[in-house]
């Protein structure tokens, strides 16, 4: 059914009214053609689609968003048009998480979910919390506030699908397959939409036989809910000084397998998460195993992005961790079925930008509300979209006659004063914590003390600092020797992106932008011993021989390989790597991540 409005849209464009007045050649920045003569093709007016909310990103919040605004205004007997744009091929496919689900905001938004048949299926029975060295383990205790009571370890993007479904039986129009690369701007600087990119250009920017012009989605109310460092949202970050009087935003990568065990060792409802081995006391990180139903586990590993060492390989921390005996015994014998990565937000309160620019909000974790201590995110980040939706209904029927853009100041104002907000103030401390001179066993004591004692009523406010900024030379730090895979327990990369599905057309403009192509080897190789062939949970970068000249080493980019965690993005030493959107539907195809 999600493709439903999507046929619907495609077989209608001839009688759409070409748009005319904005930039629709955002290609040419990037093109090395531009002294040429361009294909009218690629200038030719793009067709527009006129909406009252555009929202970019099919997730949690995103979803949320949208059936929250066709929910008020069917209660209110009004019309408002809503339109989903979603780059990945189908709902679902570019949605990854851990994922143990807090039903709160799902409870206000459909209260009647269970009779809905929600894939909420497997209830969290029993919590652990471990400190693990390299050959043993340590319960650690389990507070309150870490407690899984009342909560479901699901499958996010089987969630996403269901969610998909509740939308467009309001009247949602979801498109997926559109990747959103432009925003589009009034005459007066406000927001007033986004265009999708042009499909079938080759690698040059030309186009192919088979090139489509992209359009634009001309909305009053334009939210973002592109997830984690979220290519539009960096561009409206900076034209609009959105983290002013924040503090910066820090990340972590997540890299994640699904097994399916034997059923002996199988634990319905055990949510085990760990801290310690195999990082060093001075990473922040740790992993995590959750037992769904049908004798399905889901393991992952986090590595905090402002991690020192540039030889650390969080891909390859992930299968060490697998290896020890704690968590080895539950995989041995089984068979590992899906794979997929992606970054996540861990700033907290002090990290939240400003929400709201003219014409639009960030909702979701494209504003970064995850719980680190709870290793949660999607609760809030459905809120925010429910609170984001309220506020652009209010403003859509309140100003039908009146000129200008919307800024949704209701929204900023209605978060703040939520749960999300109480929640977020609470712990903002436990994760800016690790940054002291005992790491690990610094954290611990202190958030043993916060959250037991001070209940995040501390008169202060730790800071956090640029994740890239704290990477070190490659003299300083010594090399990390891992094992080699063995093929059972643990796997070669490209073994692990076969189990993601991705798929890039290859014949397509390289969507991960080098700005300065000297600069990885003058810099990032000679000095820090190129990071970005380690940080890539992926094999999106490696250094080759340069065939030019042998006695140098030059950055290959195997984009077809990407799976969009944008931790390139983050974590490049030079901040030289930019990460835009292929072409709509290429990317992972994930399954019960």
């Amino acid at each position: 059914m999600i493709y439903r409005h999507l046929s619907r849209f495609t077989a209608s464009i001839s009688s759409y009214v070409p748009f005319r007045g904005l930039s629709t050649t955002p290609f040419l920045r990037h093109a090395s053609v531009t002294d040429q003569a361009v294909d009218p093709r690629l200038v030719a007016d793009r067709f527009e689609e006129e909406t009252d909310v555009v929202i970019v990103g099919a997730g949690p919040a995103g979803l949320s968003a949208a059936i929250r605004l066709k929910q008020l205004a069917s209660r209110e007997g009004k019309e408002i048009r809503v339109v989903v744009i979603e780059k990945a091929g189908e709902l679902g496919a570019h949605t990854l998480s851990g994922a143990v689900l807090e039903p709160r905001a799902l409870n206000e938004l459909i209260p009647d979910w269970k009779d809905r048949n929600a894939p909420l299926n497997q209830p969290a029975l029993k919590d652990s919390l471990r400190l693990l060295t390299e050959k043993t383990s340590y319960p650690l205790p389990h507070l309150s506030q870490m407690s899984n009571k009342g909560n479901y370890i699901i499958s996010l993007s089987n969630f996403v699908k269901w969610l998909g479904k509740q939308a467009e039986d309001v009247e949602v129009e979801i498109y997926p397959g559109f990747a959103a690369s432009e925003i589009l701007y009034n005459d007066d600087g406000s927001v007033c939409g986004i265009a999708t990119n042009d499909m079938g250009l080759d690698k040059n920017f030309k186009p192919k036989e088979n090139f489509e012009r992209g359009m634009n989605f001309k909305a009053k109310v334009t939210l973002l809910a592109e997830g984690c460092h979220g290519s539009l949202t960096k561009t409206l970050m900076r034209k609009f000084n959105l983290r002013e009087g924040r503090q910066p935003q820090t990340y972590g990568i997540g890299i994640k397998e699904v097994w399916e065990i034997v059923p002996e060792k199988h634990k319905p409802g055990f949510v085990f998460h760990s801290m310690g081995y195999p990082l060093d006391s001075k990473t922040y990180g740790g992993g995590f195993m959750y037992h769904m139903e049908n004798n399905i586990v889901q393991i992952g590993f986090v590595v905090a992005l402002d991690y020192q060492n540039p030889y650390l390989n969080p891909y390859k921390e992930f299968q060490k961790y697998k290896l020890h005996p704690y968590i080895k015994k539950f995989l041995e014998g089984g068979k590992c079925i899906s794979y997929g990565a992606r970054a996540l937000n861990e700033g907290g309160y002090q990290s939240i930008p400003k929400l709201v620019f003219p014409g639009g909000a960030l909702i979701g974790c494209t504003a970064g509300f995850i719980n680190v201590p709870k290793i949660k995110g999607t609760h809030t980040a459905m809120k925010s979209g429910i609170l984001a939706a309220e506020a652009a209904y209010d403003a859509i029927i309140t100003n039908k006659s009146a000129s200008g853009p919307i800024t949704l100041t209701a929204y900023e104002k209605s978060i703040e004063d939520s749960w999300v907000y109480e929640e977020l103030y609470k712990i903002r401390n436990i994760r800016p914590s690790f940054n002291n001179p005992l790491g690990l066993w610094g954290c611990l004591l202190y958030s043993g003390l916060d959250m037991m004692f001070l209940k995040g009523r501390a008169p202060w406010t730790f800071k956090h600092h640029l994740d890239y900024a704290s990477l070190k030379s490659a003299k300083e730090c010594k090399l990390i020797e891992y094992p080699k895979p063995d093929g059972v327990i643990t796997f070669d990369l490209l073994e692990s992106v076969s189990r993601s599905g991705t798929y890039h057309a290859e014949d397509q403009p390289v969507h991960l932008r080098v700005r300065d192509k000297t600069i990885p080897v003058e810099r990032n190789l000679k000095i820090f011993g190129g990071p970005e062939s380690r940080f890539c949970p992926a094999g999106v970068y490696e250094f080759v021989d340069d065939e030019t000249n042998p006695s140098e080493k030059r950055l290959q980019i195997n984009s077809q390989n990407c799976v969009h965690c944008k931790t390139c993005d983050i974590k490049d030493v030079s901040q030289n790597i930019d990460w835009v959107t292929p072409e709509g539907g290429d990317g992972p195809k994930y399954t019960l991540t």
